[in-house]
């Protein structure tokens, strides 16, 4: 019998090398405040989620430790990827080729203004 350590994930930590940019962004994403609060001298903590979801976006500070422009691995879900991808580009994300295979949901990737990749599928 396998015993379950981990019941779920709470949140997804990405480096942005500014918080207030980012909360505005993904709001307008449809992403709502869950936290943002300053937990210590110098250390907000800011997450953002889509509504009703349980898991978060955490934006942290970025440092030389913690450097923005990664590739996230996120995928995020969208009921229509082409609609997604004109709404990303508009925000100023920078978005990559509308991909539209026969055997695969459409499904691109983008970047956020600190270089940070995630990637978007539509779901049906």
């Amino acid at each position: 019998m396998t015993k379950t350590t981990c019941a779920g994930v709470l949140t997804v930590a990405v480096p942005v090398t500014d918080q207030d940019r980012s909360k505005a962004l993904w709001q307008q994403l449809g992403f709502e405040t869950h936290m943002d609060a300053e937990l210590q001298p110098g250390f907000r903590w800011l997450e953002l989620r889509v509504p009703g979801a349980e898991t978060t976006l955490s934006f942290v500070r970025a440092s030389e430790e913690l450097p923005a422009g990664i590739d996230t691995g996120i995928r995020l879900a969208t009921p229509d990827a082409r609609a997604a991808h004109t709404t990303l580009a508009e925000l100023g994300f920078t978005v990559g080729t509308l991909l539209e295979w026969e055997t695969a949901p459409p499904m691109f990737a983008f970047r956020d203004p600190d270089g940070n990749t995630f990637y978007i599928t539509q779901t049906d």
